[in-house]
């Protein structure tokens, strides 16, 4: 498909427009510089478009409308959607610090009921250690006493019987010493003397 310039075509001949002649001729000289159709002398003598001082009204006019647009967007769609999720947002980080708040006040309860729990479980072991030792020390005094006083008792039996064998020994001694005494002078002098041995010997046992 070839483009065919406004100019080039007014300017064609009749026949070559009609028959479909050879499109490639040359066009005239100054008439076109490019397949756009736009002669050389609306470029501006080759400035850059946006700084072509004929197109600010339509540059200016432009760019009110697409600030007009973006505002009306941002005010309409993009502001209030942020503004929902930054709600959202400030709404979820709400209830999660009451949560927080929730949790910490009932671990705080919690770790306060086991304090005290702890606490009564100590006094009680106190004082049932207390009454133990009380018990304990009742009971070992008893039991002493108990003690002493059969070992008291066991004693003064023991001192009994130590007396009886006592009285006995010194009533046995008695006598064989008297016998003794007696046979030993009936040996020495040849006569019999037990009178005087026998009172010599209860003498004896008054001095001891």
């Amino acid at each position: 498909m070839f483009f065919v310039t406004p100019a080039y075509a007014e300017e064609a001949p009749a026949g070559t427009a009609e028959t479909g002649a050879d499109t490639h001729a040359a066009p005239a000289a100054g008439d076109v510089h490019t397949e756009t159709g736009v002669p050389a002398e609306h470029h501006g003598g080759g400035v850059f478009p946006p700084f072509d001082s004929s197109t600010y009204a339509s540059q200016l006019l432009w760019l009110a409308i697409t600030f007009v647009v973006f505002f009306v967007l941002m005010q309409k769609v993009i502001a209030p959607r942020i503004g929902n999720i930054l709600e959202q947002r400030h709404s979820r980080i709400s209830q999660d610090l009451d949560e927080a708040s929730r949790l910490k006040a009932e671990a705080d309860a919690d770790v306060a009921a086991y304090e005290a729990e702890l606490a009564a479980a100590r006094a009680k072991s106190n004082s049932i250690g207390t009454a133990a030792r009380d018990a304990a020390k009742l009971k070992a005094e008893a039991d002493r006493k108990t003690v002493e006083a059969s070992l008291a008792e066991k004693l003064k039996a023991a001192e009994g019987r130590i007396a009886d064998i006592k009285a006995k020994a010194f009533a046995d001694v008695g006598a064989i010493a008297e016998e003794t005494a007696t046979a030993v002078v009936e040996q020495l002098i040849g006569t019999s003397a037990k009178a005087d041995v026998a009172a010599a010997v209860a003498d004896i046992k008054k001095g001891a």
